[in-house]
């Protein structure tokens, strides 16, 4: 198997404001995310080869080729629960790299305000005996913060701090950053007393449902060179698909989510990282939940298992701490959650923190960047990650 890494670059990106944007269709989100990609790289519509768009509510890419009108390119539209938006990213980049095309667009986008849905709904199927119709997600997720707690011995008490400190950092990041969907930061106490949506799961504990786009400019490197200097080159991606078994495993302890450890696995390999929690300067996880968060830095390495309170504890992954920064665009819980969209609005805050031009947020000396998606549900997820690092 051949690795990824050094052969994609990204050159231009773009991002909507994420919100409840009730004044703009999905069309109006595609051209707002597209022309900033566009004007960052200095290339036109015309200029693009193919297209790749992830997306859960549109049926077809013609909605991106009405966008940016453009005519006959080839446009795929990708749908892979919330690792849409990486797993598009993954499958452009495999066409660049392998020479069939010189420069490509990949887009996300979601309109969910206007649906009155406020969770993932799946993608339709049969159903299965692994399938748990009418659960929602922050019930399905409140069954891995209550395990958690009960399997690293952590009080109620303990494990609410915990999630809050998780709350109180990505919203101080998120209001940081003017395209946010929530600029709010908010205590410790406001965290733990918020309503309860399932229990452990406060209000702060769950991510919003957000409209938004965003879109990236990828070609070859030595393309990339005569395009600009500060261009970002990819260095890992890897993708796990689960088999839908975890609900029917008796051992099946929601502590750890197979599919994004092996994926991350794939990653580091490609990217040649032997100690994430040292090389990894920043990282976008996949914060649907804050106990999300939490499980997922010991999934992909930061934390020894069942240590990562400690860390959290010691504000080991904020903005000021010695760790990796996490989540430096507020998260999932703060910029919000158009599913398609989500994958890339992450690789465009890795693509800005290693250009040095993450404003307020800014992290020093940045050099490796990476994200984390799961799709799916505790039990049967698609783990989707990506690694990206700054020229030679």
């Amino acid at each position: 198997m051949q690795s990824i890494k050094d052969r994609v670059a990204i050159v231009g990106m773009g991002c909507s404001k994420f919100g409840e944007r009730w004044d703009m269709g999905t069309e109006d989100l595609l051209v707002e995310s597209t022309s900033e990609a566009f004007e960052d790289a200095g290339v036109k519509s015309e200029d693009i080869q193919a297209a790749w768009l992830g997306t859960q509510n549109q049926m077809s890419g013609q909605i991106l080729a009405q966008a940016i009108k453009t005519e006959y390119i080839p446009i795929t539209r990708i749908e892979n629960f919330c690792a849409t938006g990486t797993n598009a990213m993954m499958d452009a980049c495999f066409a660049v790299a392998a020479g069939i095309y010189d420069l490509v667009l990949v887009a996300g986008v979601e309109k969910l305000k206007d649906s009155g849905v406020g969770f993932l709904t799946g993608g339709g199927g049969q159903p299965s005996a692994q399938t748990a119709p009418g659960v929602p997600p922050p019930a399905q997720f409140a069954l891995a913060a209550n395990r958690y707690f009960y399997q690293y011995g952590l009080s109620y008490e303990e494990g609410k701090q915990m999630l809050a400190k998780i709350d109180v950092k990505n919203h101080y990041n998120g209001s940081l950053n003017p395209k946010a969907h929530f600029q709010r930061a908010i205590t410790e106490e406001q965290a733990i007393n918020a309503p309860m949506q399932a229990f452990p799961l406060g209000l702060y504990d769950c991510c919003g449902v957000s409209d938004g786009s965003a879109a990236a400019i990828i070609t070859r490197p030595e393309i990339a060179k005569t395009m600009r200097d500060d261009y970002i080159l990819v260095k890992g991606l890897g993708l796990g698909v689960g088999a839908q078994q975890g609900s029917l495993r008796d051992y099946y302890d929601f502590t750890h989510f197979d599919e994004a450890v092996y994926a991350s696995r794939m990653a580091y390999e490609q990217a040649g990282v032997k100690n994430p929690r040292e090389e990894i300067d920043v990282c976008e996880v996949h914060d649907c939940f804050s106990i999300t968060e939490a499980i997922t830095m010991e999934d992909v390495g930061f934390s020894p298992r069942g240590m990562v309170k400690n860390d959290i504890d010691n504000g080991f992954f904020e903005l000021s701490g010695d760790g990796p920064k996490v989540n430096t665009d507020g998260g999932l819980k703060c910029f919000g959650h158009p599913i398609g969209a989500s994958g890339i609005r992450m690789i465009y805050e890795v693509y800005k923190q290693l250009q040095g031009k993450a404003d307020k947020r800014q992290v020093k000396n940045v050099r490796l960047g990476m994200t984390h998606n799961l799709g799916g549900q505790p039990g049967s997820f698609t783990g989707a990650i990506s690694i990206w690092g700054t020229r030679d």
